[in-house]
């Protein structure tokens, strides 16, 4: 079968929810490109999609650094190095070369921003959320309009040349869960996420994996940079922007998380993101 056909028969229908590991033993010839960069393309290169309710993009790579950026609806990007939770109003700066695949919760009108690796900023070398502010959210949705390629001199590379100078000024969020390498730690770090309000301690889990508890907390500093708390707590946050923003209540999501009250969600929530829940999801939010 041509890669084309492929392709077009693996983008013209959703996908299966998204595998617990998606990038390994990947192959790139096995990899399909959704947005592959047309011939003669400038260096900056936009593009909207709006993909409905559940949509699944299945692992792909561009030759191309990346900004995802969804002004309605959430999408949750998975790759080998860890899992990122990305709301209306943020967005991920994926680097150039990073297998990755992305579902789509809600409806999902997404703006992408392909750029030439050798124009990007310098300080964008990882793969990481972002905060969009008002100015930049404006240029994106402007830069959907340029038509390819663009003259240089115009007012189309001067926009776009603009939109690279607010990219180097982009506030980086705590929106990715790392995951761990570690087959006994991944066990712990999958039933979590399938249950977030699981309240076994670290010694239960011990116990359960026939291991010592400091050994499986020195695993879980060395692999993931957090503590097996911190992992935890990070993981019920994540779970909570994709409820929240599905219309769910706060309550209900604090309950289905394992908080005790609404409150106690509220001030972990302002504690990590600087804002309140209903503040967060606001479309004026930075």
């Amino acid at each position: 079968m041509g890669i084309l056909v492929f392709a077009a028969r693996i983008l013209g229908r959703p996908r299966a929810p998204v595998s617990r590991h998606p990038t390994r033993n990947l192959r790139k010839k096995d990899m399909v490109y959704p947005s592959p960069s047309p011939p003669g393309a400038s260096p900056v290169l936009a593009r909207r999609t709006t993909y409905p309710v559940g949509w699944h993009i299945p692992p792909h790579l561009h030759d191309r650094h990346q900004l995802l950026y969804a002004d309605r609806g959430v999408i949750v990007v998975q790759a080998e190095a860890g899992r990122w939770i990305v709301p209306p109003t943020r967005g991920i700066w994926m680097t150039a070369g990073t297998t990755h695949e992305i579902r789509c919760v809600g409806e999902v009108r997404m703006h992408s921003l392909l750029i030439a690796p050798k124009i990007a900023p310098k300080l964008l070398d990882q793969t990481q959320a972002v905060a969009i502010p008002p100015l930049l959210r404006e240029l994106l949705r402007a830069a959907m309009d340029v038509a390819q390629p663009y003259q240089a001199g115009t007012r189309d590379a001067r926009l776009m040349r603009l939109i690279l100078d607010e990219l180097r000024a982009l506030p980086v969020l705590p929106l990715h869960l790392h995951m761990p390498a570690d087959a006994r730690l991944l066990r712990i770090c999958h039933a979590l996420q399938e249950q977030p309000d699981d309240t076994s301690t670290l010694g239960d889990w011990a116990k359960r994996l026939a291991i010592d508890v400091k050994t499986v907390q020195r695993l879980f500093t060395r692999e993931t940079g957090m503590t097996f708390g911190q992992w935890r707590q990070q993981a019920r946050l994540l779970r909570a922007l994709e409820l929240l923003a599905t219309g769910e209540r706060v309550i209900d999501v604090a309950l289905a998380l394992g908080y005790d009250s609404p409150s106690a969600f509220a001030t972990m929530f302002r504690k990590n993101f600087g804002q309140s829940p209903t503040q967060f999801f606001a479309p004026e939010a930075a």
